[in-house]
């Protein structure tokens, strides 16, 4: 089978930041018993550089929610926001209010503190503090996607109402959206590499926990929660495995057969 795993809150904590033996070792007996195993992740290669050590036992990374895909350290495919509309994107952001880390392969870029609109977003974004990120002047034509946040529905729905056709949003919950090139997903990202590794879709399945997850799990032929998983997650699910930290991917995995 191929077999796609999200990572935050899949395969890694909040406690340590570190995958549970147990999931090691389910990869690891997934792997040696035949089946790929896939990282897809709404993380930019950015965000995924400072674990990939810990992630090096799988086969392929799909990340940015479908921007870009890696077999064996080389790039399969890797799609970025064209400059020109990046920058329109930027200018509406400003208009409507609504504050974004705009997140590339090789960098990801916040505006400066005093341009910052919330101080839920000012919170959100010290945690990164240290980090080597860009601004918003240095973004255009480097990032692949966004995590943006409103206070006001009609503030990011005005935003948008503007992208109809070119970009799609994921709702994160509690303000916060994570937003793509048009037809980029997870989903997207598992099609591309299924076809490319010559693997039906009826012979995948996926393991994930968030809202960013949803079209991962419903794409898959057989779809996994987490028991930590949001009940909207939960709900797509054909299983819904223990949580991770009470060996959830080796339950999946071994619900699934392939263990």
């Amino acid at each position: 089978m191929l077999i796609f795993f999200d990572i935050d809150g899949t395969l890694i904590g909040e406690s340590g930041h570190n995958m549970p033996e147990s999931a090691v070792s389910a990869v690891g007996a997934a792997r040696k018993n035949g089946h790929v195993c896939v990282i897809n992740t709404g993380r930019t290669k950015k965000l995924v550089l400072p674990d990939m050590e810990k992630l090096s036992c799988f086969d392929s990374f799909l990340m940015g929610c479908g921007t870009m895909a890696t077999l064996h350290d080389r790039v399969l495919f890797h799609r970025t926001i064209p400059k020109e509309l990046a920058e329109e994107i930027i200018e509406a952001l400003y208009r409507w209010e609504i504050d974004a880390v705009l997140e590339g392969s090789e960098n990801n870029y916040h505006d400066s503190f005093d341009r910052i609109f919330t101080g839920v977003f000012a919170d959100f974004v010290r945690q990164f503090a240290g980090q080597g990120y860009g601004n918003f002047r240095e973004a255009a034509g480097n990032f692949d996607k966004f995590y943006a946040y409103a206070e006001n529905v009609e503030q990011m729905k005005g935003f948008a109402g503007e992208f109809q056709g070119r970009l799609d949003f994921v709702d994160r919950k509690k303000g916060f959206f994570e937003v793509m090139p048009k037809g980029c997903s997870k989903a997207s990202g598992m099609e591309f590499l299924a076809e490319r590794l010559g693997i039906p879709m009826e012979e995948t399945a996926a393991l994930g926990d968030s809202s960013n997850d949803i079209p991962m799990l419903r794409r898959a032929h057989i779809g996994i929660a987490m028991g930590n998983a949001t009940e909207d997650v939960k709900a797509e699910a054909a299983y819904v495995t223990t949580s991770l930290e009470e060996d959830g991917v080796w339950n999946g995995l071994k619900w699934l057969g392939v263990i």
